[in-house]
């Protein structure tokens, strides 16, 4: 079986990616994710934050404001939390490089343009096949107008991709009020490649103590019905690479993302809960299905149910809408 495919402009053995997480911070954890059939590895993210020039300057930006009420202070980790070292980042790259033969992903987590982006080049330098700039950013001003959110993701793409040649994939929110037209001015701006989506995580508040709390929830296979719907509608319809993200846990979700029109299927709440080794039992599994359905490859597969060919694809949404909704049935009493 024929599991190849091409992901900014990398070829891959198959489409099961390591999405970026804790997973890939040990070298001996990468080398068990190639064993067990990973075909790339996205590197865990380094945070614009910890690219400011030192430590005082990060402490002063994470508690500033603080004095004026007690409980921000609770709303950041202290910083000694953080891994406050970008060479380190650098180095492990070039390690994990030598250590695989599969291609090594970095990451870069951002919010805003700045001089931290001219750091991309020394990940390239340090052996990167590529780079995943993830643009998380929640906006608050009541005076930030969504024309301007989406100026600052494209500034922030614009800038890293001149300090690169590297492919650079965007992994960005679903939440614009046109994701296609966001789509494509972030092909525009020079995106080799969507990663679809980022996941954001909401606080919880502790009741006892009055403590805002992060509450990191794993992802469960509900998760991929976004990215699976978006990746149906921009397939055929931009020149990027496009990635699944959320949600994939078994053979039958990567399948349904190859089928709407993904490259590739980033994998990561599966492995949480189950080990690395589950990329190779999600192997077996796809490779069953497309033996047991005739299919030789799983190009012949990618795109086959996206909306590319679909004349009218907002009249379409409207109509499976409609559908879903007249087809709910409640059980009289």
């Amino acid at each position: 079986m024929d599991l190849t495919t091409q992901y900014l402009g990398l070829k891959l053995r198959t489409p099961l990616v390591v999405a970026a997480s804790p997973l890939s911070e040990e070298l001996d954890g990468i080398r068990l994710m190639e064993d067990s059939g990973a075909s790339a590895v996205v590197l865990y993210s380094l945070f614009e934050e910890q690219l400011h020039t030192d430590r005082l300057e990060l402490n002063h930006r994470l508690e500033q404001g603080t004095e004026s009420f007690p409980e921000a202070l609770s709303y950041f980790p202290e910083a000694v939390n953080y891994n406050l070292g970008p060479e380190d980042y650098l180095k492990h790259i070039a390690k994990a490089k030598a250590a695989v033969s599969i291609p090594i992903i970095a990451s870069l987590n951002a919010s805003s343009p700045g001089g931290w982006t001219k750091y991309a080049a020394l990940i390239q330098e340090a052996g990167a096949a590529a780079l995943e700039l993830n643009i998380y950013s929640i906006p608050t001003d009541l005076n930030l107008s969504g024309a301007e959110v989406e100026q600052n993701c494209l500034d922030i793409l614009k800038a890293v991709k001149a300090e690169v040649s590297i492919p650079v994939a965007v992994k960005v929110s679903p939440f614009f009020s046109n994701f296609s037209n966001m789509a494509f001015r972030l092909q525009e701006a020079g995106a080799d490649g969507l990663v679809l989506f980022n996941r954001f995580y909401q606080p919880d508040l502790d009741l006892e103590s009055l403590d805002p709390r992060p509450n990191i929830l794993l992802s469960t296979p509900m998760a991929m019905r976004l990215p699976l719907r978006w990746l149906a509608i921009l397939s055929g319809k931009l020149q990027v690479s496009l990635a699944a993200s959320s949600g994939i846990h078994r053979a039958s979700d990567a399948l349904k993302m190859l089928m709407v029109g993904a490259d590739a299927t980033m994998l990561c709440s599966t492995l949480i809960r189950h080990g690395v080794r589950q990329i190779n039992v999600i192997e077996r599994e796809l490779v069953n299905w497309l033996q047991e359905h005739e299919y030789e490859s799983v190009r012949q597969l990618k795109g086959s149910m996206s909306q590319k060919n679909c004349p009218d694809p907002a009249a379409f949404e409207r109509a499976q809408y409609m559908r879903a909704i007249s087809s709910y049935y409640v059980a009289p009493a």
